[in-house]
């Protein structure tokens, strides 16, 4: 591939980054992260290397699900800032080198919203279609229920009209009826107000609910979900030719290929690899890399404009709701063994560096293998620093604590009282005065280094991302040996990683490299591993080890 080719794809080899605003920094002094706060960090986004902004929601809510429960599409929370301070955030950004992409909450409102306070006074009111009705109670089984702690039915009685209504989530966030030709222009109206206001896309929460049959009144088959992500693809694209959309979709593989567009790849652009995500944890915990290796084999090829977005850790719980109760109760005895580490029986609510006890080489693996598999990263705030959870946290927010830029008082957060701080910092092991930015940009040798390397030796090898990967089969069932490929340019790259605590002489075998050709380590110096003249070579890996090694034949360019 050519550097043009990726122009209008830039999605293709972009460096995700989420952040939640309210947590990020500080610019006021009042404990709460803004808007202009995160305008002053966007310096340190671009030194890091990352080239799109994604921010988690920051419209007026109700305050009850941490931004997810959205009483005005149009708007910033006034504790966040206001609309011209995310039009200076975008522009600075641009500035940079770094879109910014929104998460959009499609399937529904908070019962705070005008319409849903409309739509219950009265089973006539114009907006009570907005919304998803049933005049006698419709049946609901646990496995229906998101958050089991909280709901125990995703229909609730409302008094006013005698009538239940649908909430996947939450009580207080009654699901949006899609089907309603009028809900589908206000989706219309509030997508293209973002793209007028200069973001390049948006990440939709929650994707497949959207799709659940119990949502659509009427006619059986009246309404085609799938048709309908299309016409959104379309109605975004029409507005602004290179915009993304990024699903959160938590479906087996060959539902996923759906949500792209069936393999016309016109629905959404990309995709978190959840399944993916999941054997990842498997495999570490373990110590066996073929639970991964077998999921690798599993994920479909996607069209051209298709995307798979790879991550070690989001903003929400970590779910291994895919993995079999057995599997799920490894990663639990391996991770979070005390049942305040769990959440919901499916997930557990920590970040990675407290997971492994601060395992660098675990980590650090970890990272390098979430890089170097065909797809575009995505790092979650504090990541790169190693940053911990605080479970004194309530539930999913125990990951969501303050930025910790400095050592100092709040970690450098916010200027404001401890106790006005809008989420206490974590402390111990894992707190601010050990944990922290400014420490680690100063020492080369720190994570955040090898997060920034990392970054940019995947920029500087861009097919990556246009890649698709081949598993090799070798002896040792702690590896994890694929080849990525990018037919255009003949392009290979072999990744190497270690899941094991022992260190391994791995065999391996590229039978179409030419005699001559050589490996070049992408993350050592570019140092050089001979193949013999069948294309053979051993290649040590540590403890928890890993390598990047590019297929340098004769007479190609050298790699600058």
């Amino acid at each position: 591939m050519r550097s043009v080719d990726g122009g209008d794809l830039w999605w293709k080899s972009a460096v995700f980054y989420c952040a939640d605003v309210e947590t990020f920094f500080d610019s006021n002094g009042d404990g709460t992260g803004d808007i202009r706060g995160m305008s002053d960090r966007v310096e340190y986004l671009a030194d890091l290397g990352v080239t799109c902004l994604w921010l988690m929601p920051f419209y007026p809510t109700a305050q009850k699900d941490d931004g997810y429960d959205i009483v005005d599409f149009f708007g910033v929370d006034p504790r966040l800032g206001n609309l011209g301070d995310f039009v200076e955030l975008v522009r600075t950004a641009r500035a940079a080198g770094i879109r910014v992409i929104v998460d959009f909450v499609m399937n529904h409102t908070s019962d705070a919203h005008p319409w849903f306070k409309s739509a219950r006074r009265s089973v006539d009111d114009p907006y009570r279609d907005y919304y998803v009705w049933s005049a006698t109670e419709p049946k609901s089984s646990p496995k229906d229920v998101v958050f089991p702690d909280q709901e125990d039915s995703i229909w609730e009685l409302d008094p006013k009209t005698n009538e239940w209504y649908l909430h996947h989530f939450y009580k207080h966030q009654p699901d949006l009826n899609i089907a309603n030709p009028k809900v589908q222009e206000e989706i219309s109206r509030t997508l293209g107000f973002w793209l007028e206001l200069g973001v390049s896309g948006f990440r939709i929460d929650a994707v497949p609910f959207l799709f659940a049959k119990d949502s659509v009144p009427g006619e059986p088959g009246a309404f085609d979900p799938y048709e309908y992500l299309g016409d959104v693809r379309n109605f975004v694209t029409r507005r602004v030719g290179d915009a993304v959309l990024l699903g959160e979709v938590n479906v087996a593989y060959k539902d996923q290929k759906k949500f792209f567009g069936g393999p016309d790849g016109d629905g959404l652009n990309m995709q978190f690899d959840f399944i993916g995500m999941q054997n990842v944890y498997l495999s570490l915990a373990r110590g066996d890399a073929r639970p991964l290796a077998k999921a690798m084999r599993q994920r479909p090829n996607l069209d051209i404009t298709s995307q798979w977005a790879n991550f070690v850790r989001n903003h929400d719980e970590l779910t291994l709701d895919k993995l079999t109760d057995a599997e799920r109760q490894e990663v639990f005895d391996a991770f979070g063994p005390d049942p305040d580490m769990q959440l919901y029986d499916r997930g557990l609510r920590r970040r990675l560096p407290t997971m492994v006890g601060g395992d660098e080489r675990r980590m650090r693996m970890l990272y390098s293998l979430a890089f170097s598999m065909p797809g575009s990263p995505v790092l979650f705030y504090g990541e790169e620093i190693g940053m911990g959870e605080n479970l004194d946290i309530p539930g999913r927010l125990a990951v969501r604590s303050p930025m910790q830029w400095t050592g100092g008082s709040n970690g450098g957060f916010s200027t404001a009282a401890k106790r006005r701080l809008t989420r206490p910092m974590p402390d111990g092991l894992f707190g601010p005065d050990r944990v922290n930015v400014a420490a680690q940009r100063r020492d080369h040798q720190s994570f955040w280094w090898f997060i920034r390397d990392l970054v940019y030796t995947y920029r500087q090898q861009p097919e990556i991302g246009w890649s698709t990967a081949e598993v090799l089969k070798q002896p040792h069932r702690s590896v994890l040996a694929h080849v990525c490929r990018e037919e255009e340019s003949g392009w290979q790259m072999l990744a190497l990683h270690n899941f094991g605590a022992e260190g391994v002489l791995v065999p391996i075998e590229l039978p179409d490299a030419p005699p001559g050709s050589v490996l070049v380590n992408l993350l050592d110096g570019l140092t050089e591993q001979p193949l013999d003249d069948s294309g053979r070579a051993e290649l040590e890996l540590g403890p928890y080890g890993y390598r990047w090694l590019r297929l340098v034949r004769p007479g190609d360019d050298p790699i600058i």
